[in-house]
């Protein structure tokens, strides 16, 4: 049960951010901003804005990893299957640990904001929307 004094102090923990403000007018480079993490995932916001992998990187992650492209456009390819997956705001799909897979193409013309969710297969429990 929280009492008066927790409830005070949890009003300084509580803030509200907006994931489409705080952007910088210069991204030279994409921005990667974790936004809160423990022992079994990580949330974050990265923003593009025209960026793609660099030629030859392929990223291989140990965790699965869930996107959703909340603004703007981009492009993913995989190189087990040289599929390229265009996506628009909105979209979102899970990439399975291990997978190798880069950006292409990202819209130059505004900035691309991500929501990345990073988990352990372990702390996971259900994928997807599987019953």
């Amino acid at each position: 049960m929280m009492t008066k004094s927790s409830l005070k102090s949890l009003k300084h923990l509580v803030r509200v951010e907006n994931l489409y403000e705080n952007i910088p007018d210069d991204l030279s480079e994409e921005l990667f901003q974790d936004i809160v993490a423990n022992n079994c995932f990580r949330l974050e916001r990265i923003v593009s804005r025209g960026h793609a992998s660099p030629p030859g990187f392929w990223y291989q992650q140990e965790e699965d990893e869930w996107v959703v492209l909340l603004s703007g456009e981009a492009v993913l390819l995989f190189e087990h299957t040289g599929r390229k997956v265009r996506m628009a705001a909105g979209d979102s799909m899970l990439i399975p640990a291990g997978v190798r897979h880069r950006v292409e193409w990202t819209d130059p013309s505004r900035p691309d904001i991500w929501l990345a969710l990073h988990f352990s297969p372990g702390c996971a429990g259900k994928r997807g929307h599987e019953e």
